[in-house]
């Protein structure tokens, strides 16, 4: 929590041209003369544009930040024309939260377009805003989206230099198989029932209990990621209001001293979101009461109020993930540990080529693949390894597959180092090996678990030394390992069917 790895310092530097993109967006907006409403919708715009659109090329990134007009301006007609016509308000932003979901099945581009579409529904509601203020808005947004691009793709182009990281293919699937699908339905199931709960607690501030649901399914698959996921928003939400009552309150909205602590809101977000969605809950939480600070509405009632609501939200998701089309931890684990698995045997069968003189056989990208399906991996473990957990023995066994998983990549990085040494021999024990390591690997992910003889323990690679066939066999030895911990019942971590 406190001391998470940023490499080449790409965490704070994105963050630190986070700041600067939305304070320019709010700079320009308010030089334009627009209102506080109008600017505040700009800023979140802003915050939007590079926080959301993580396309893995610049050029699809630049693409994606010029259609989130296309997404959010209709959006924003439609939320302030139906203003005071709850029923048909309601309907409208229940459908904007399907779609939103569902569009997730177009990968990264989907996903920030649905994004900016639902918070453009939400800072309506938010600010209060209505028809007579859409031009405003829409100058606003333009912006600010303007401000975001100029700042990202000109003045400080870190992507360029550093390529934004690639995103693993989603699962496969079709009709109601299709996660992003189920998702959708639960999406807006919940959403339904937080809308309806939270319009009971509060007419104006409803909106909470929805936001909450969303941003809850937002980067969760599985039931028990949703869940975890829930538990982190009410507990950073929860410190968030703490805070608010010491820092946020007491400004009174003093417009000086309420920028800057928005600016370290901003900071915090892009900074821990990568690593703790509870300490960015904490900023988030802390930089929407600052907001209120400076509408002149903040009060300690309507942070015990945001508690009440965000908790109706995150039961309201919880509920919709365990009775509604449900996605079991269980098959989400199973689907990425075996897209693992199977990475690190195309990056064996890459390197053994490469060994072997092919110059056209590359480990690199499949190494590169694997430790995103890792990272995968880790996301779909972490309900069974949260502290909170009560299946002790399965999270045993989840930190042991990690551990071993690691240290798979691990040896794929040497080996795939060892592959691209031009002076790197071919070693005559190296394709046995390999071929040990493919056997290993299918034993793993097959539906019966191979053969009953393929279950011997591999044979000894007598003085493997160092270099490829040294890697290979560590790999051998960590596959053999895996076996248990991945199919040891009760509650085994891989599936079968």
């Amino acid at each position: 929590m406190f001391v998470a790895p940023d490499p080449g310092r790409v965490r704070l530097r994105n963050s630190l041209r986070a700041v600067v993109g939305i304070a320019l967006a709010v700079t320009l907006a308010e030089l334009a003369g627009l209102s506080l409403t109008a600017s505040i919708t700009g800023g979140l715009a802003a915050l939007l544009a590079l926080f959301t659109v993580t396309d893995t090329t610049v050029r699809a990134q630049a693409v994606t930040t010029l259609l989130l007009p296309a997404a959010g301006f209709p959006v924003l007609a439609v939320a302030t024309a139906l203003h005071d016509l709850t029923p048909l308000r309601d309907l409208a932003f229940l459908l904007v939260v399907f779609c939103g979901v569902y569009a997730r099945r177009w990968g990264p581009r989907g996903h920030a377009l649905g994004i900016f579409a639902f918070m453009n529904f939400f800072t309506t509601q938010f600010l209060h805003a209505v028809p007579g203020q859409l031009p405003e808005l829409y100058a606003a947004v333009g912006i600010a989206l303007a401000a975001a691009a100029t700042v990202r793709f000109v003045l400080w182009p870190l992507e360029r230099r550093t390529p934004p990281a690639a995103v693993p293919a989603p699962l496969p699937g079709s009709g109601l198989s299709r996660v992003t699908t189920r998702q959708a339905v639960q999406a807006a199931a919940a959403c339904a029932v937080a809308l309806g709960i939270g319009q009971v607690l509060s007419e104006d501030r409803w909106y909470w209990a929805v936001g909450t649901t969303w941003w809850i399914f937002v980067n969760t698959v599985s039931r028990g990621e949703t869940l975890v996921r829930g538990f982190r928003r009410v507990l950073g939400t929860v410190i968030g209001i703490a805070v608010g009552m010491v820092v946020a309150i007491p400004l009174h909205g003093a417009p000086a001293p309420t920028a800057v602590l928005v600016a370290l809101c901003v900071f915090g977000i892009f900074y821990a979101a990568p690593v703790s969605y509870s300490w960015m809950m904490l900023a988030v939480t802390v930089m929407a009461g600052l907001l209120y600070g400076l509408l002149g509405v903040l009060d300690p009632a309507l942070l015990v109020l945001r508690f009440e609501e965000t908790a109706v939200g995150a039961v309201s998701a919880a509920l919709a993930v365990l009775l509604i089309l449900p996605v079991t931890t269980h098959a989400i684990n199973d689907a990425w540990i075996q897209r693992a698995l199977q990475g690190v045997r195309a990056a064996t069968s890459a390197s053994l080529r490469r060994l072997s003189g092919d110059p056209d056989a590359d480990p690199t990208p499949h190494a590169a693949e694997l430790e995103l399906l890792l990272g995968r991996v880790r996301l779909s473990l972490a309900p069974l390894v949260h502290p909170l957990s009560p299946f002790r023995g399965r999270k045993a066994r989840a930190r042991q597959v990690l551990a071993l998983l690691d240290e798979c990549a691990d040896e794929v990085r040497g080996l795939t180092a060892v592959a691209a040494d031009p002076a790197a021999s071919h070693d005559a024990r190296l394709a046995a090996a390999c071929w040990r390591v493919e056997a290993a690997v299918e034993r793993l992910t097959s539906p019966d678990g191979g053969r009953a003889a393929d279950h011997e323990a591999p044979a000894a690679t007598a003085a493997a030394g160092h270099g490829a066939l040294g890697h290979v066999s560590g790999l051998e030895k960590l596959l053999a390992a895996l076996d248990e911990p991945l199919r040891t019942p009760p509650g085994s971590l891989l599936v079968r069917s």
